[in-house]
């Protein structure tokens, strides 16, 4: 919580206008930008996550095994480089409108071009093919467990069975939709590479250009503040779509929900209706990525500067993620030692940094740790007199501090997770055979929960390399990342000098994805 509350702090301390000021000019079109961008970008999550959910857990048809777990490989895929990605694709002189001028007979950009990408609806619309999988897991884990005697039911009293989906599986899979919609739009507002170089002046990118181009940290927390009041919006808007709704299937003998044959013709359309979702948010920048790292790498090989950041980004992925898991480790343990209502507490404040966007948690992390720097120089000048400088806003510390509050949330999850799956009575024999509780933890907890430690530190480890935000904000002087290095040629136009690290992000991505798929492959086998 400590990030939070020096963001309060900090920005009471801005000049007496200074909010005022923020309020007429910056607040207005950053707060209305940032509104209409998560309003269609959980619209079309929302949309493709929830049809593609039901496509392919209702209907049988050629292909559908395959889609069922290729529909997640849009998480693979970081927004800001889909965003890098599409620029060159759809650029005016780029392949993609080539081939249409060509089709249509011009011979120039100046004769014809589409819309330009760098616009609302073009950062809508990629963000939402890439954002949707956070819709399409929850819906289709919960039509997974509706029940046949439900759909036959509905049949027997007149509903037909393109009016199921209506009028039984959607309001039933209302919770999940929310629960998807929410994480889409937390992932829209941590977002920073995509908004900013497709035009769009969300209050992300305002805290990042108060803070860096103005050096105006007041400022940049006030706005943070605006920001971090969406997120617990957001936040409310979830659990109050949720109500106080339940599932529950009151039949004895539950059948699981059977996907009904189609036609071949029909079931083509289907495939092609669920490819579509992939080719945008995934083969098509994927494709490009391989295309133009091969071209980097015939004409230039790889360089020193390719591996020096390799080791960056997989050496404070790996540092963080060991102290993640260690912290939430210790958090989900608390809870199953002693459950009640403080432990409860204590769970969800130390989670709390994964609902914040990276730039709102690295504003308070530096406000922390320069506050510490500070005072243990003051003190080594005092005592010692030596100047010990920036401790730890100098080294990577901020980093892997930013790193631990913003993704504890997956490792605490998942691990609690899997200690739930362990029976208490298991703890009781431990006990009853002599082992402290120390013991019980290290010979019956920690081995039977490998698996979903293991998982959950795959998930943080690949979440810290593809975090943008936090990274570029708190990385040290002269270190780069993949992620980094990807924003700085960006920034300056030359994305094809950054395929190669781009790519590597997205290979690393994939890694989540295959285990994903493997769980919903055990989920659903007979």
């Amino acid at each position: 919580m400590l990030p939070f509350l020096a963001l309060l702090l900090q920005a009471a301390q801005g000049s007496a206008g200074l909010w005022s000021h923020l309020v007429s000019t910056v607040l207005p079109v950053a707060l209305m930008d940032t509104i209409i961008l998560l309003s269609g970008v959980g619209l079309i999550a929302a949309i493709i996550g929830t049809t593609t959910a039901w496509l392919v857990t209702a209907y049988m048809f050629p292909g559908r095994r395959v889609l069922e777990w290729a529909l997640l490989l849009p998480l693979a895929v970081p927004t800001y480089i889909i965003a890098y990605a599409y620029l060159d694709i759809l650029h005016p002189i780029g392949p993609v409108q080539g081939a249409v001028r060509w089709l249509l007979g011009y011979s120039s950009p100046r004769e014809f071009r589409l819309p330009d990408l760098r616009s609302m609806t073009g950062c809508i619309v990629l963000l939402g093919f890439v954002l949707y999988p956070y819709v399409y897991i929850p819906v289709r884990a919960m039509f997974l467990t509706q029940a046949a005697n439900l759909i036959e039911a509905a049949r027997t009293l007149g509903v037909s069975r393109r009016a199921i989906f209506w009028r039984v599986a959607l309001p039933l899979a209302r919770p999940a939709v929310a629960v998807g919609v929410s994480l889409a739009l937390m992932e829209t507002l941590n977002d920073i590479g995509a908004s900013e170089f497709l035009g769009v002046r969300t209050l992300t990118v305002s805290i990042y250009t108060t803070w860096v181009t103005r050096s105006d940290l007041p400022g940049a927390a006030q706005i943070a503040l605006a920001l971090l009041a969406m997120v617990v919006a957001l936040v409310a808007w979830e659990r109050w779509g949720r109500g106080k709704q339940r599932y529950a299937s009151s039949a004895q003998r539950s059948r699981a929900f059977e996907p009904g044959r189609v036609s071949s013709a029909t079931g083509l359309l289907l495939f092609i209706a669920g490819l579509l979702p992939i080719l945008v948010g995934f083969a098509a920048p994927a494709a490009y990525l391989v295309v133009a790292a091969w071209k980097r790498v015939e004409f230039a090989g790889f360089s020193s500067r390719f591996f020096y950041e390799a080791a960056n980004t997989i050496g404070l992925a790996a540092a963080a993620t060991a102290m993640t898991v260690v912290f939430g480790l210790l958090v989900a343990y608390a809870g199953r030692l002693r459950p009640g209502l403080l432990t409860f507490w204590f769970h969800r404040l130390s989670t709390l940094g994964y609902a914040a966007p990276g730039t709102v948690v690295a504003i308070g992390i530096l406000i922390v740790l320069g506050t510490f720097d500070r005072f243990v120089d003051h003190t080594a000048i005092a005592w010692f007199g030596i100047s010990t400088g920036l401790l730890t806003m100098g080294s990577s510390a901020a980093l892997l501090y930013a790193y631990t509050v913003r993704f504890l949330a997956i490792s605490a999850g998942g691990i609690e997770a899997g200690l739930s799956r362990i029976p208490i009575s298991f703890d009781h024999a431990a006990r009853t055979l002599g082992q402290s509780k120390m013991g019980a933890f290290r010979y019956v907890h920690l081995p039977l929960s490998k698996a979903a430690i293991t998982a959950a530190g795959l998930l943080v480890f690949v979440d810290c390399v593809k975090e943008l935000p936090a990274t570029l904000l708190l990385r040290p002087l002269n270190v780069e990342t993949f992620a980094t290095h990807l924003y700085g040629e960006a920034a300056r136009g030359t994305y094809e000098e950054a395929s190669i690290a781009a790519l590597a992000i997205v290979a690393i991505g994939i890694l989540p994805v295959i285990l994903l798929s493997r769980m919903g492959r055990v989920s659903t086998r007979p």
